[in-house]
Formats: C-alpha cells, sequence, structure tokens
C-alpha cells in the first residue's frame, strides 16, 4: 500500500458484491475511508424480466475485507430507485464519514432484452439507475466536493457506449443491450460535460469501464456462454488513477481497464494494494473505438 489517498473519504454505490465491492476494496487499501451502499445488509432479490433473482454478496461482508485487510469502511444501506433514499445518501455519507472527496457511480440494474421485446418499466429502470442516479448523487456531492476545495466523481461506463463493430457481431444482433449500451453513451457524455462544468474549481470527473467484460455475479446471467472476461483488478485500478490526479492533469476521462493501464505503464495491484499483477495487453477483438490513454 502506498497511502496514495490517505484522509481522503470515498462514497461507493452498488458496493455489496462484483465491480463495486472491488473498488471500495482497491480504494480503502490505499487509505481512503469508504461508505460502501447497496439496497439492504442482506442478499435482496433483483427482478429482471420479471423473474425474482438473489446474487450473492453482502455489504456487511464488502466491510469485513476491507477491515481485514486493514481499511476502514461503512455500510450504508440504500434503495437508489427510491427518491427519497436517493436524495439523502450523499449527506448521509458525508456525515457519517466526516465529508466527501469522492464518488463513485457504480450500481446499475441490467435486463438486457431487444428493442421490439423490451417493457416499459425495463427501458425506465435501466435510465433511471445509469443516467438519473449518477445525475442526483453527483449533484448531491458537489458542494462537499467544492468544501474541500477538491474532489473527484468516477462514473462506471462500458465498451458498449462507443459506436458497435462493423460489419456487427453476432453480439450486436442478438444480446439485447441496445438501451443498456445507449444510456451508457448518454453516461459518457454526462461526465464529460460536467467535468467542464467542474475543471476550474479542482473537481475532476472521469469514467471507466471494462475493456472486455467483468464476470460478476450479476454479469453472469447476462454474458454468452464462453465470453473471454478480464480480471476486476484492472478497472479498480483504473478507477484508482481517476481518483488521483488533480482535475487540471486529468479529466474528462472514458477510459477502459486493460487499455489505460497498458498504454499508461501503469502498475495494477491486487485489491489489497500488494502484490503488482501481470502487465495485461488488451485483446485484439476489443474495440477497435477505444482510445487507449481514454477519449
Amino acid at each position: 500500500m502506498s497511502g496514495r489517498l490517505a484522509g481522503r473519504r470515498a462514497l461507493v454505490t452498488g458496493s455489496s458484491r462484483g465491480i463495486g465491492r472491488a473498488i471500495a476494496q482497491r480504494l480503502a487499501a490505499e487509505g481512503a475511508a469508504v461508505a460502501v451502499t447497496a439496497r439492504a445488509l442482506n442478499p435482496s432479490p433483483s427482478v429482471r424480466d420479471g423473474a425474482t433473482h438473489v446474487l450473492s454478496g453482502t455489504l456487511a461482508e464488502t466491510v469485513r475485507l476491507i477491515e481485514a485487510a486493514g481499511g476502514t469502511a461503512i455500510a450504508l444501506p440504500a434503495d437508489l430507485e427510491d427518491a427519497e433514499q436517493r436524495a439523502g445518501l450523499v449527506d448521509r455519507a458525508a456525515e457519517a464519514l466526516g465529508g466527501l472527496d469522492i464518488l463513485v457511480n457504480n450500481a446499475g440494474f441490467a435486463d438486457y432484452s431487444s428493442v421490439a421485446e423490451m417493457s416499459d418499466a425495463t427501458f425506465h429502470r435501466t435510465v433511471q439507475h445509469y443516467l438519473e442516479v449518477p445525475f442526483v448523487l453527483s449533484r448531491a456531492a458537489i458542494p462537499h466536493l467544492r468544501e474541500q476545495g477538491a474532489g473527484w466523481i468516477v462514473n462506471i461506463g462500458s465498451s458498449t457506449g462507443l459506436n458497435p463493430i462493423r460489419p456487427f457481431r453476432e453480439y450486436n444482433k442478438t444480446s439485447g443491450d441496445v438501451i443498456y449500451a445507449s444510456v451508457k453513451a448518454a453516461l459518457h457524455r454526462f461526465t464529460q460535460g460536467l467535468a467542464a462544468e467542474l475543471v476550474d474549481e479542482n473537481i475532476a470527473v472521469n469514467a471507466v469501464g471494462p475493456s472486455t467484460a467483468i464476470m460478476t455475479p450479476g454479469a453472469a446471467t447476462l454474458l454468452p456462454e464462453g465470453y473471454d472476461t478480464e480480471p476486476v483488478e484492472y478497472l479498480a485500478q483504473t478507477v484508482l488513477e481517476m481518483c488521483t490526479a488533480p482535475a487540471a492533469d486529468r479529466t474528462g476521462l472514458v477510459a477502459f481497464s486493460l487499455h489505460y493501464p497498458y498504454a499508461t505503464g501503469t502498475g495494477v495491484h491486487a485489491l489489497d494494494g500488494g502484490a503488482e499483477l501481470p502487465r495485461r495487453q488488451p485483446p485484439d477483438w476489443a474495440n477497435p473505438n477505444i482510445r487507449p490513454e481514454g477519449m
């Protein structure tokens, strides 16, 4: 551990499992006190296409993992589909942590379906999770970041938000990710626009997405069998890099987790900040529209 975030306070949404948990662990390993949040302390059912799924992972487990590695974390349950809980989350985190320096908008809802078959409810939930929630939480975080004289907002993007490869791959024809991808593209633009609004106040706003995909409990039901995924540590490291430099040096980037470390020579460490992982080149089949050092 280098202590790069010593004294910083961070809120990471959707951190009971998967990508959010990994980000929370990595930030905590560098000294940040982290508020982790999800819908409930215990596993809660997720409804997709009318079916109920209970995914593994709890906030309490995330806190235990962080504390076992010597870090500091608190659990703040909040249902981001509830307007009142959504509106109050950032203030609760800042109060519990004694301030706020970093917001990571990771939480999401993905229910892939072709446009012809998608329900209105699924459309609206997707837009809410990946655009409205980051807007509401970022807006609430800005006064706290201004109070510190600096801050960092990181939105979790997706390579699906980039132009699809031509000729269209079979995945694009059949995956049902059109609405998810469209809202992620909007999130990328939101990131860059908000970065422009806040750069003169030393508040950096960046987005980080997987270069390919990461096998999480939530993604397991969406990815086709045999899909080549990547380790979560590379994304967690890239998020860390977006939470350290001043806005004048690094803001408005949409970066990807294998491309950015490889292109910039950034070392990638285990989630506890210990061992350095091998340098990992992005696969040839990754979206060619990704700019290695961010766009």
